[in-house]
């Protein structure tokens, strides 16, 4: 057995896997269904694990940068510096973490935004170091994709990208619903979070990579250890897939939008059903695997989430709040905790920055918010 396929059985045994009133549904409810199969480690493994508070806190530290349009992926560099993405300008751009000073390192060719789509996630290869690969997530004209393009930060500004050689292609894409989100997970896999793109039959389908969590070896190729032979799919049973995050446990959880009534944050064990379309939310049924917590819509409508300080972070778009889901294993252990309430619009994406520090990308220029002076922008936040 190769290294890699060692390190993936082995994950894979180990389960890999509004304020006032606004409060979520069985907020603390266990995640199980799906015909028995609750995710966690051992209760001897989750004793060890500390459980954070029931509250918490969160400070703004400073505002990085802001005058963004439609920022949508982040990455930060290993020197520290923040790469973004422009959904509908389709370009990648350079944020110097210390001055906020934009520079914009070119644009991605092949990207055709409308409505949702765009140009959308973005990571950095495993291998960043040595190969200096940015990974993005986009819609083409005819579907949406993965590829992978060189950065080369020596090049003059706005010539720093190298052709996008694409690795992944063939997600259905549509005005709505495209996911976009990718990550690279501590197995060295990429995963990438698709949408049903409105058609709702997609999502139970397994022969369809829309409505799905798929992962992938860097180079495209569906990940060894995946449940369905030969396939890229690793979940289905999704509307909307657009936040991914693993704990210290190499747990994954996803974020994911409900229709008109129940948004959700999961607990992802790979080859469940998550339910969409026959259900949303808590299904009541042991075929599907319920959520951890479930939002009314209009209180979440959660784009990117983040691990860090025993809780998952999770931003709202609707909502206009970052939601802090305390963790006790792979159940919530408190109710979650609302911050921010419309104090900065939609929120697009939460990433860790290290202990617990954190990164927050604003979207209110992505046609469904109301753009103040100096809008999008990036904070920077200690969570606790």
């Amino acid at each position: 057995m190769s290294a890699t396929l060692a390190v993936t059985a082995l994950l894979l045994t180990a389960g890999c896997s509004s304020d006032g009133g606004g409060s979520p549904a069985d907020a603390t409810s266990a995640s199980s269904g799906g015909g028995g199969t609750t995710t966690g480690a051992s209760p001897s493994a989750q004793a060890a694990e500390r459980t954070p508070p029931a509250k918490g806190t969160v400070k703004v530290l400073r505002t990085v940068t802001e005058g963004l349009k439609t920022p949508w992926g982040l990455a930060p560099l290993p020197d520290g510096n923040l790469l973004v993405s422009s959904r509908d300008d389709g370009t990648i751009s350079r944020i110097a973490e210390a001055t906020g000073k934009k520079t914009e390192l070119g644009t991605v060719s092949g990207v055709s935004p409308a409505g949702e789509g765009g140009l959308l996630g973005i990571a950095l290869s495993p291998d960043y170091a040595s190969d200096h690969m940015i990974y993005a997530y986009f819609t083409s004209d005819s579907d949406n994709r993965i590829v992978r393009m060189l950065y080369d930060a020596k090049k003059p500004a706005g010539e720093q990208l190298g052709a996008p050689d694409t690795i992944f292609k063939g997600i259905p894409k549509g005005y709505i619903h495209n996911g976009g989100r990718i990550a690279f997970g501590p197995d060295g896999m990429l995963y990438a979070g698709t949408g049903e793109s409105g058609q709702r039959g997609l999502a139970q389908d397994k022969k369809s990579l829309g409505g799905k969590i798929l992962r992938l070896t860097p180079e495209g190729d569906p990940a060894p250890g995946n449940p369905f032979p030969n396939s890229p799919v690793y979940t289905y049973g999704h509307r909307n897939v657009q936040g991914l995050a693993w704990d210290t446990k190499q747990r994954l959880f996803a974020s994911e939008f409900g229709q008109d009534t129940w948004d959700e944050l999961n607990a992802i064990k790979p080859g469940d059903d998550y339910g969409w379309p026959n259900a949303e939310g808590k299904a009541g049924n042991p075929k599907y695997h319920n959520p951890i917590t479930q939002w009314h819509t209009d209180d979440a409508s959660p784009s990117g989430i983040a691990y860090a300080e025993g809780s998952i972070w999770m931003a709202g778009l609707k909502g206009q709040r970052l939601w802090r889901i305390p963790l006790d294993g792979t159940k919530a252990s408190a109710a979650p905790q609302a911050f921010l309430t419309g104090e900065y619009g939609r929120l697009r994406t939460v990433v860790s920055a290290g202990g617990d520090k954190l990164w927050l990308v604003t979207s209110n220029t992505d046609g469904r918010g109301t753009p103040k002076s100096g809008d999008d922008r990036i904070l920077e936040l200690q969570g606790t």
